[in-house]
């Protein structure tokens, strides 16, 4: 499996803070079938900034000590910024570093409890300049689970979105599932990554979202979302469904 969104980098931000922890993170991430991780630090969130120079050399150092306990686990870089007024000059400066560097894929976090209002015109700036935006974990925004119409809008225009494999399976809570649950069947989401941060309190479950999702909903969506992540760090276009608009009433267990 590959995960595209981790923290596993250490002392960086509110992941491992020693190379040990990072090394149990790689074993743990091993033992789960993964392969590969994009580490994804935490960048203008206003507690953490990491450019992207830091993160390639950090990220260096990080693959050549797996290299030397023999741990077969590959790490590319990547950047979780929060979304501010300058990411799309700060991305076209490059200062903002895509996911594995190379590709138009880039991540934007949106606060907890709300949305930006220029966050849709920040999204269109983002693939007009030719970048493919993709929203974290949007099941954990306040603002989308009341209104999950919001996020439709934002997809139906272009973004991409990626769910958390622990909220998938009920570790963040039933509302934060239900939510999860119906952006996959509405097309409104497209990966499946971890957000590991250690390996006890915010771990992977990203094996168990895997089956659950083979479960589930079948061995199609299964590959489809396997296959995206690949396409992903290849820098190629991923496979993305209509959306569908999710009406409120059709998700009422959520208030």
């Amino acid at each position: 499996m590959i995960d595209i969104h981790c923290h596993i980098l250490p002392n960086v931000d509110d992941g491992p803070s020693t190379l040990p922890q990072s090394i149990e993170m790689a074993k743990q991430a091993v033992d789960q079938g993964i392969h590969t991780i994009i580490a994804t630090p935490h960048h203008k969130n206003g507690r953490y900034t990491n450019n992207k120079e830091s993160i390639l050399r950090n990220i260096e150092h990080l693959n050549n000590k797996l290299m030397e306990v023999d741990i077969p686990l590959t790490i590319l870089p990547g950047q979780e910024p929060r979304i501010y007024g300058d990411l799309l000059n700060d991305l076209t400066s490059e200062d903002i570093l895509p996911l594995n560097r190379n590709t138009k894929y880039v991540f934007v976090e949106l606060p907890t409890s709300e949305v930006p209002r220029y966050t849709r015109q920040l999204l269109f700036d983002i693939q007009m300049a030719e970048y493919i935006p993709i929203i974290v974990h949007p099941e954990r925004n306040k603002r989308i689970i009341e209104h999950p119409s919001i996020l439709y809008d934002f997809v139906r225009t272009g973004a991409l979105t990626q769910i958390t494999a622990a909220s998938f399976v009920g570790k963040l809570g039933k509302n934060i599932q239900k939510l999860s649950h119906k952006l996959i069947d509405a097309n409104l989401t497209h990966f499946i990554a971890s957000d590991a941060h250690n390996t006890t309190t915010r771990d992977f479950h990203l094996y168990e979202a895997y089956q659950t999702l083979r479960n589930e909903y079948g061995s199609e969506t299964f590959y489809q979302f396997m296959e995206n992540s690949q396409l992903l760090i290849e820098g190629k276009t991923v496979i993305r469904g209509q959306p569908i608009y999710i009406k409120k009433k059709k998700i009422l267990g959520l208030f």
